[in-house]
């Protein structure tokens, strides 16, 4: 098998600030808080730090100038890895030589929401491949994502006899992790019952269904391999990455309710020897809950419609199952960080340090995957 650029690349050291709702810090300050746990983390000083991306809300600029850098590498927005695209570019970035060591971050405020977009052809992959379809939505008064996801909700229902019962044990057993995560913003258990009672959102899409906004920041150094042997830590090592440019828009696929998480999947299983069967924890998008059940089956974790019996009574993806799922409460609870904060806890997992929510036989491969719809990207991380 050929070398591929992100085989040369490790995360040498992760970062998370505060998280909270409606906290009222600003951005610069979370990203600061980040951004020095990650470059302490990594044994680093900022002056190590010769390159810079992200996905924003915080200005690249303004960490930079923050940070007294001037890095030789830039880089952020949407490219063929969605949301991790970022990452993506730094693993390429120290591969190729042109940084040493790159400051990934992801901060996101409630009343915020802006992605910084430094890709070359920013107009043609974010604006008409990502919402080709949003006049036809619009004019069908599919008016937000709720609604769009719930479509594809429906039809997996339609196909496979999906129950919302299904959905709601995913939302459960998040609730029950994040009790164990003392940075997640709701830890308050809630039952089954409670979760079919919640209000109704978009069918078949209740409250609790729903992630969680917040404010807060995740950061990464992202090193050569080189590296490893002097890090001070436990570096995580980047077997393989895929990603979507997500052209054609939310619902135009002749393999609808499948989304771009097909194709993201299949490029990443091409670029490794591991296999489905060799992942010890899955930390997916959950910006739904029916997201995470597309994740479970474009990855190949479950065949197509038997995600929701995998999830159903919670004990497959419990923390000592088969496969613990979004061990640190995933965004239905912990908190909405765009797919950071599945990445960060793949890493603390591979580490061993994730405390009360630790699996008890620490994982060795786990797989992050961000997305839904027309975008998405994921990667196979391994420990040390």
């Amino acid at each position: 098998m050929s070398t591929f650029p992100e085989k040369q690349a490790i995360i040498s050291g992760i970062g998370i600030s505060q998280i909270g709702r409606r906290t009222g810090i600003p951005g610069i300050d979370l990203t600061r808080e980040s951004s020095d746990a990650a470059i302490a983390d990594a044994g680093l000083e900022a002056h190590d730090i010769d390159g810079i991306a992200t996905m924003g809300d915080t200005p690249l600029e303004e960490v930079a100038a923050s940070l007294a850098i001037e890095p030789e590498f830039t880089g952020g927005g949407f490219d063929t890895a969605g949301l991790l695209s970022p990452l993506a570019s730094a693993f390429v970035a120290v591969a190729e030589g042109r940084a040493r060591h790159v400051l990934v971050y992801r901060t996101v405020l409630m009343m915020g929401g802006s992605i910084i977009d430094r890709t070359p052809d920013r107009e043609e992959r974010s604006g008409p491949n990502l919402m080709a379809d949003s006049p036809t939505l619009l004019a069908n008064h599919a008016y937000a994502a709720p609604n769009w996801l719930g479509m594809h909700c429906n039809r997996h229902m339609h196909l496979y006899g999906t129950t919302k019962e299904q959905l709601g044990w995913l939302a459960v057993e998040s609730r029950r992790k994040a009790a164990l995560n003392p940075r997640a913003v709701y830890k308050e258990p809630y039952t089954l019952e409670d979760y079919m009672n919640a209000r109704p959102v978009s069918s078949p899409f209740g409250l609790f269904d729903c992630d969680v906004p917040v404010d807060g920041s995740i950061a990464f150094v992202v090193s050569h391999t080189d590296y490893a042997k002097d890090c001070p830590g436990k570096p995580v090592r980047v077997e393989a990455i895929g990603g979507s440019p997500g052209k054609g828009g939310w619902y135009a696929r002749p393999d609808f309710p499948k989304m771009c998480s097909v194709d993201a999947a299949a490029q990443m299983w091409s670029r490794t020897d591991l296999k489905p069967k060799d992942i010890e924890t899955a930390q997916l998008y959950d910006g739904f809950t029916f997201i995470t059940f597309a994740w479970l089956e474009a990855l190949g974790l479950c065949g197509d419609g038997e995600s929701g019996p995998f999830i159903e009574g919670g004990q497959r993806i419990a923390l000592d199952g088969e496969l613990p799922l979004n061990t640190y409460g995933g965004q239905l609870s912990a908190g909405r960080m765009h797919g950071y904060w599945l990445v960060h806890e793949a890493c603390v997992q591979l580490r061993g340090e994730g405390g009360a929510r630790q699996i008890p036989e620490q994982p060795r491969v786990a797989v992050a995957a961000s997305g839904g719809g027309p975008f998405a990207g994921c990667m196979l991380l391994t420990g040390g």
